[in-house]
């Protein structure tokens, strides 16, 4: 690995719950040739005062305090442009979430090994999960191409990329993206940097459980999971990098099947009376990708949900079941 510098940033609003912790994880870490980028996004609680103090402490860390408040992804598209030119990796720890002690080392491992590799995943712990299973031991490297086929095609939502904490970056693709490394404002814009950029490299992979995702309701992941926002954010990507790994034919029945899935799950919620805010973000969302919301669709999600449970009762309970428990579906 020899003596290649790691930017690691945390773009951060309002964390002083958990930065500390974010914060000595970093500064625990075995591989130390690193530079750490906190970004405090107008924050109203004590994150820039703690900030600062672990600044005071280690010259490795610098703080930038925006002048206005902006949003989720402009905010770590900030911290991306802050990296050093000298870089070769960058490396996302959220506030909320921490690293374990060999985090960086062994990502750095897997890219030295594998120059074409632009993004290094692990396995993460959430909870008490174990998240992004799937890949085939001990092969560490996946065409990017072939892996994107795969996500699009198996719709397997326990298989995916991993999220910023669990993921390393290649630093010229940061550089090289003007700005808009994240290229939209979807909470997942982190996945979709994956599906425009492994067209061009290829994914890595370490086989150990170097990151930790905190989970409680103020995360971007427990508010994308009360308003599902991953299957519109999914059909996002498809639209826009689906036809760079798919066949014409597969692209347009896959978007078609995303699109009956998702009026399937709002025909359920129709019935449950979500408030109004889960309407106006579903409505907003669907003429952003060109599927004005049709009564008649959710009329015809509903009878296709109700009609699959009635057809394979086993596998409603099953998904009952897995609602119940946490596991994932």
């Amino acid at each position: 690995m020899g003596d290649n510098l790691v930017s690691v940033v945390t773009p951060v609003y309002n964390g002083q719950d958990y930065l500390r912790e974010c914060i000595e994880s970093v500064l625990g870490q075995t591989y130390t040739n690193f530079e750490y980028i906190i970004v405090n996004n107008c924050s109203k609680d004590r994150t820039l005062e703690i900030a600062l103090e672990y600044a005071k402490r280690d010259p490795r860390i610098r703080v930038h305090d925006n002048e206005k408040f902006v949003g989720v992804i402009d905010n770590h598209n900030i911290a991306f442009g802050l990296i050093s030119r000298n870089a070769k990796y960058c490396k996302v720890v959220s506030a909320d979430d921490f690293l374990f002690p060999d985090c960086l080392r062994q990502l750095m491992a897997v890219g030295e090994s594998n120059p074409t590799a632009g993004f290094i995943g692990c396995y993460q712990l959430s909870g008490h999960r174990v998240l992004w299973q799937g890949f085939r031991y001990p092969q560490a490297l996946f065409d990017g191409r072939e892996l994107c086929r795969k996500v699009f095609m198996d719709g397997d939502p326990t298989f995916g990329f991993g999220t910023p904490t669990s993921l390393l970056y290649r630093a010229d693709l940061i550089r090289e993206s003007g700005g808009a490394f994240y290229p939209n404002a979807s909470p997942h814009a982190d996945t979709s940097a994956c599906f425009k950029h492994l067209r061009n490299c290829d994914f890595g992979f370490a086989y150990q459980v170097l990151a930790y995702e905190r989970t409680h309701e103020l995360t971007q992941s427990s508010k994308s999971a009360d308003l599902n926002r991953y299957s519109s954010a999914y059909i996002d990507d498809l639209i826009n990098y689906g036809r760079f790994y798919l066949k014409e034919d597969e692209w347009k029945r896959r978007r078609r099947e995303e699109v009956d899935a998702y009026y399937q799950f709002l025909a359920v919620n129709a019935m449950r009376r979500k408030d109004a805010e889960f309407w106006d973000y579903h409505r907003a969302r669907l003429k952003e990708l060109g599927y004005p919301i049709s009564t008649i669709k959710l009329l015809r999600g509903g009878m296709a949900k109700l009609f699959g449970v009635l057809l394979n009762p086993a596998q409603a309970a099953r998904k009952i079941r897995r609602r119940s428990t946490g596991k994932p579906r």
